[in-house]
């Protein structure tokens, strides 16, 4: 299948910024990809959307997806070796960590975290309800040296009537990082409008493309001119921090 990338190499990317932070693409591991013909598949899909550099975030959230630094090596080595032969594209895994007691214990044991840069961790929360203790679970993270990520903050919909939260994590030293699809109204109006304040407010770090299957991918291509038009306030003035995570 990659043998399919090169004859492609020359393709105009869609995308600017060429690096995907947020994806489930490695096999078995979680709601994401189901297998490694899938996984393939899907990567190839985000190269024809203009990425070259994809960091894939598997959950690790104990009640549901309890997976390890070791557990995912295996599921990484799983992916054909030519995929990294590949000159064209790379992967590489980091983890979308909930923020959880789990998280707590890994830090108190002093075990790293698994990060898309540096010491940059991607987080995420129930879609129920705010943790009551998220302002200490961050500040336990910072605490640890690492810079939380919020991922997909629009999609929570307890702040789409309370948008001061987005600022106060933006004070508090959290990366907000939106998904692509939100902007386009894929997970309904509130959250698009949401996603489009972060945008306007100037308050968005980090895109992804939180993609978990064919679906997902399709529609970011499909909608690919809309989502740059709505990305375009933070793309004049660069902010977007994607490029910033490409791998040296």
């Amino acid at each position: 299948m990659f043998g399919l990338l090169k004859s492609k190499s020359k393709q105009q990317s869609v995308f600017p910024f060429v690096v995907d932070m947020h994806s489930h693409l490695l096999p078995g591991v979680d709601d994401g990809s189901p297998d490694v013909e899938t996984s393939l598949s899907l990567i190839e899909s985000l190269y024809d959307c203009g990425f070259r550099e994809l960091i894939t975030t598997p959950h690790i959230y104990k009640d549901l997806y309890p997976n390890t630094r070791d557990t995912l090596s295996v599921a990484y080595q799983e992916l054909p070796k030519q995929l990294n032969a590949q000159g064209d594209i790379s992967l590489r895994f980091a983890a979308e960590y909930f923020l959880d007691e789990h998280v707590e214990e890994l830090i108190k044991s002093g075990q790293p975290l698994l990060t898309i840069y540096d010491n940059w961790v991607l987080t995420e929360i129930s879609f129920v309800q705010a943790p009551i203790d998220l302002d200490n679970r961050l500040f336990d993270l910072q605490v640890a040296g690492y810079k939380p990520i919020m991922a997909h903050p629009e999609r929570y919909a307890y702040w789409h009537q309370q948008k001061q939260s987005y600022h106060e994590l933006k004070e508090r030293g959290v990366m907000l990082q939106v998904n692509l699809l939100s902007l386009t109204g894929y997970y309904g109006r509130q959250v698009a409008e949401a996603a489009r304040y972060l945008v306007k407010e100037g308050l968005v770090d980090l895109v992804g493309t939180d993609c978990h299957h064919h679906r997902h991918a399709t529609t970011i291509w499909r909608e690919s001119g809309a989502i740059l038009k709505l990305l375009d306030p933070l793309l004049k003035k660069d902010r977007l921090l994607n490029m910033q995570l490409q791998k040296n």
